[in-house]
């Protein structure tokens, strides 16, 4: 009669393993015999082979201590199975959340950096500006209140006449061949085509967007938002967009990456709405025509504009 091993406190089998504990479930059917030619006891909580699918007692559960036929073929499975896995991917501003703090760059909702949402304006900060005071809570427009109410009249025909005068002072400079005016916190632009070409490949450098935009239909913007207050600074950043985009598409992805509410899918008057503003012809874009028809160029700059088709409206 085989001889019977009752295992105790051993912990159960590791994921890096070549073998598995098995529990059986019929209490009629309690233990199984050990496969080793050599040995055949009964165990109560046998080990199963990954590698040949045998079953053995504790003594016995390594390949190497039943002299597995079939060694390392557990190992040789699981190595093809990682290989075939894609890597993970690597936190960004693509797959992941970025603190709402304008001049903040980390990262949120890692593992690094989790998130923390303020509760008096609602949107998601680093650990460093969760506090209402790190920022500027008070000037911060909550998130889901009505834009209307958060920029007053005064602040959108303020900030829109001073983009409208910039771009019609770019217009005059540019036909007298002097230096450009600059946009406040954005360097000007230079005028020859050989200053202007550097210009665009360093942009093409530093510029963020969708990967999967073929390079040669990659359209390289700098791109300013709307600040929601007066005293706010409008985020701004270089990102390429896909030429073959409608401009209210190419709107809807600048006002995601600068993390300016968008509500032109909402139901409300122009007072709420984002316009976008061309600043080297002066002009708004149609909403249905194609960023790349013509009137937009590599390294051309472009503005979202909140209120804009009100103040046009009443001027």
């Amino acid at each position: 009669m085989s001889p019977v091993t009752v295992s105790k406190g051993r912990s159960p089998s590791g994921p890096d393993d070549t073998f598995t504990q098995m529990a059986d479930t019929d209490l009629e059917d309690i233990g199984r015999h050990c496969q080793y030619e050599y040995c055949g006891q009964l165990d109560f909580l046998p080990f199963r082979c990954e590698s040949c699918r045998s079953t053995y007692c504790l003594d016995h559960r390594t390949e190497t201590a039943h002299q597995c036929p079939r060694e390392g073929e557990w190992a040789r499975r699981r190595q093809v199975q990682n290989e075939n896995q894609p890597p993970p991917e690597k936190p960004s501003i693509y797959n992941t959340e970025q603190c709402f703090h304008l001049q903040c760059k980390t990262l949120i909702n890692t593992l690094k950096d989790p998130a923390v949402r303020c509760p008096q304006c609602n949107h998601q900060y680093c650990l460093k500006h969760r506090l209402r005071e790190e920022h500027d809570c008070a000037k911060v427009v909550p998130l889901g209140a009505r834009a209307g109410n958060a920029a007053p009249a005064e602040t959108i025909k303020s900030m829109f006449a001073r983009v409208r005068t910039w771009g019609r002072d770019k217009q005059q400079a540019a036909a007298k061949g002097t230096l450009l005016p600059a946009l406040p916190k954005m360097k000007p632009k230079p005028n020859s085509p050989a200053a202007r070409a550097v210009a665009v490949n360093g942009l093409k450098r530093s510029a963020k967007g969708d990967a999967a935009v073929p390079a040669d239909k990659r359209l390289y913007l700098h791109t300013v938002g709307t600040a929601e207050t007066q005293a706010a600074e409008p985020p701004s950043g270089d990102f390429f967009f896909d030429s073959r985009w409608k401009v209210g598409r190419v709107l809807d992805d600048a006002a995601k990456k600068l993390r300016v509410e968008n509500l032109n899918n909402r139901v409300g008057g122009e007072d709420t709405k984002l316009r976008v503003f061309h600043v080297e012809s002066g002009d708004f874009l149609e909403f249905s025509e194609s960023i790349g028809a013509g009137k937009v160029k590599q390294g051309d700059t472009i503005v979202l504009l909140r209120g804009a088709g009100a103040v046009l409206e009443s001027a």
